[in-house]
């Protein structure tokens, strides 16, 4: 019934418009309440005033859909690991003769870059909960605090060489990995609105590798390492307005034996949501 007595006032301003005179001036007043606009000109025709209202309705808005998609997500962090491995043991010193603690420590320059192709958004009630999926790349970069790491294959070999000197020393792990979370949006009506997300993800080992400079040159040494091919993660996300921070723990440790440390990262999200 609203609707159709808006569209009468509205049909009925437009044809006071279109029969008057070119030549008449008419006086335009705009007055709003809340979300509507009402409209009233003035004006004379033949002699007689005449007046015509217009009402807008902003009141209106699209339902919003039950699957939303956001493309191309970007997060940079810090990535470092829980150490809990026994160096006495005979397990780990087959893996790194000789080492201790220290000389795997990492720099706090690791750093972790998460690109997502997508991210999608599926209403489970009232758009407050929400399930939250995609897929992307998982890229960590872990630099060492000793530089005399250097890594042998087949089997692997972690070396402490005090000849070996590089400028840089890095492992590389790289994942294709899918999340999957539970989000609450607090604030549905809202584009960057307050939330949070918690869940699961996996991911796959599709590259490693050991990079070094010395000399001026880089050199890099590619294989699995021993790390394993499969990292399931703890995940979650905070949104806080227009800031969004993320993090993820791993469920075990990286690597197949020799030693225990469990990856971690936490960092800044960018996305439209």
């Amino acid at each position: 019934m609203k609707g159709l007595l808006l569209a009468i006032i509205a049909l009925s301003g437009a044809m006071s418009c279109f029969a008057q005179d070119s030549t008449d001036t008419e006086k335009v007043d705009t007055i709003r309440v809340g979300g509507m606009i009402i409209i009233k000109k003035k004006g004379k025709d033949e002699g007689h005033d005449h007046h015509s209202t217009v009402v807008i309705d902003h009141h209106r808005r699209n339902p919003p859909s039950n699957i939303s998609t956001n493309w191309i997500i970007l997060d940079l962090g810090f990535a470092n690991v829980d150490e809990n491995t026994n160096y006495a043991s005979a397990e780990a010193q087959a893996f790194i003769p000789g080492g201790t603690k220290d000389n795997l420590k990492l720099k706090t320059k690791s750093i972790n870059v998460n690109i997502w192709f997508f991210m999608q958004r599926l209403n489970i009630i009232k758009h407050v909960v929400n399930l939250k999926y995609g897929m992307g790349l998982e890229l960590n970069s872990y630099h060492f605090d000793d530089q005399h790491i250097r890594f042998s294959t087949n089997p692997t070999v972690i070396h402490i060489d005090p000849l070996f000197q590089p400028e840089k020393n890095k492992l590389s792990a790289d994942y294709l990995t899918v999340p999957m979370m539970l989000n609450f949006n607090f604030t549905p009506g809202r584009k960057r609105g307050f939330g949070l997300s918690a869940g699961v993800s996996a991911g796959y080992l599709y590259s490693a590798r050991q990079k070094v400079k010395l000399d001026g040159n880089v050199n890099k040494l590619h294989d699995d390492f021993d790390l394993r091919r499969w990292k399931i993660s703890y995940v979650g996300e905070l949104n806080l307005g227009p800031l969004r921070l993320y993090g993820s723990l791993a469920t075990q440790s990286m690597w197949e034996k020799g030693l225990d440390q469990t990856p971690y990262n936490v960092g800044i999200r960018f996305s439209h949501w």
